[in-house]
């Protein structure tokens, strides 16, 4: 059925993130600024942990990927919201929406299991510091870093073929700025129980194995934590989850939100804006969180600033 979609070519066209035909340059260059902004910020993570020696933990190792991982997020659905904010109806071809699905569901993937990791990291700072070294290996890190973008993958892989194996009418609209798996199984003109308790429940775990993970690596360090008999003790150690624990909330909230609510309750609305606060919004904030009252890494920023200015001075 997949190979017979792809060989009658149906297009789909994107109605974009407001209703109505009328265009929102206001908008546009709001979003445009969101868009460099998040993509300034994590390149600037990104390069700072590759080049920065005072950046080789674990910690910034995990945060590099995760940086690389949200531009790259951002970037498969932005340029198609801003494109629709200015010229809302946008026709897409079969094969590039369910390849901008695949990259979306994939890279979404990818980054709750880097939260994980970092929340496994994390955990092992605070519960077993002495161990730290020896537990938090750069080949167990790799390995994590590695199994994260494996799984997410296959994982996108399956979404993608179940959903493309579906009969589509020769045009319709998708009420959304991109190709969403909830707006594509709306649109299915065959049978789409079996798909979607397939995707359900593939996507379920997917989604709470590294929630729970993460509860799981916060329910340590909270008792750690509550161990600790000084005040400054405890406020050290709590600031070193602070930002990954805001991240987490922000990604999984609005993930949750969307994804897994009673289809009663679905509203094309919502699930855009939603999809707005966990593709774009939060990728961009990621940086600027991690780095807000993290010393070493503002320091990291500053030097490499310096270190591209400085030909420019001489």
């Amino acid at each position: 059925m997949a190979l017979a979609n792809f060989s009658s070519a149906p297009e789909f066209l994107l109605l974009g993130l407001m209703d109505g035909a009328d265009g929102h340059p206001l908008l546009f260059l709001l979003f445009l600024g969101v868009y460099l902004l998040g993509a300034l910020g994590n390149l600037s993570m990104v390069a700072a942990v590759r080049t920065d020696a005072a950046l080789r933990s674990p910690m910034y190792y995990f945060l590099g990927h995760l940086s690389l991982v949200d531009v790259c997020f951002t970037t498969v659905t932005a340029p198609r919201l801003l494109l629709g904010l200015l010229r809302p109806g946008q026709a897409v071809s079969f094969a590039g929406c369910f390849s901008q699905m695949y990259f979306f569901v994939a890279l979404g993937i990818t980054e709750s299991y880097l939260l994980a990791a970092m929340s496994y990291d994390r955990a092992v700072a605070v519960c077993r510091p002495l161990h730290y070294g020896a537990v938090m290996t750069p080949r167990r890190c790799a390995a994590l870093v590695a199994a994260s973008w494996a799984l997410s993958h296959l994982h996108s892989l399956l979404h993608t073929l179940l959903i493309s194996a579906l009969s589509y009418p020769p045009a319709a609209a998708v009420r959304h700025f991109f190709c969403d798996m909830t707006v594509m199984l709306s649109l299915a003109t065959s049978d789409t129980s079996a798909a979607e308790t397939a995707i359900f429940t593939e996507g379920l775990a997917v989604v709470l194995t590294p929630l729970l993970l993460v509860s799981l690596s916060y329910t340590h360090i909270l008792v750690a934590v509550l161990g600790v008999r000084s005040t400054g003790g405890r406020r050290r150690a709590f600031s070193t989850c602070g930002a990954h624990l805001v991240v987490v909330s922000l990604f999984f909230g609005s993930v949750l939100s969307v994804y897994f609510r009673p289809s009663s309750a679905y509203s094309a609305r919502y699930d855009r804006f939603a999809s707005v606060v966990y593709a774009v919004v939060t990728p961009t904030l990621n940086p600027f969180i991690y780095s807000l009252r993290n010393k070493e890494v503002k320091g990291a920023l500053r030097r490499g600033f310096r270190w591209r200015a400085g030909p420019l001075e001489v």
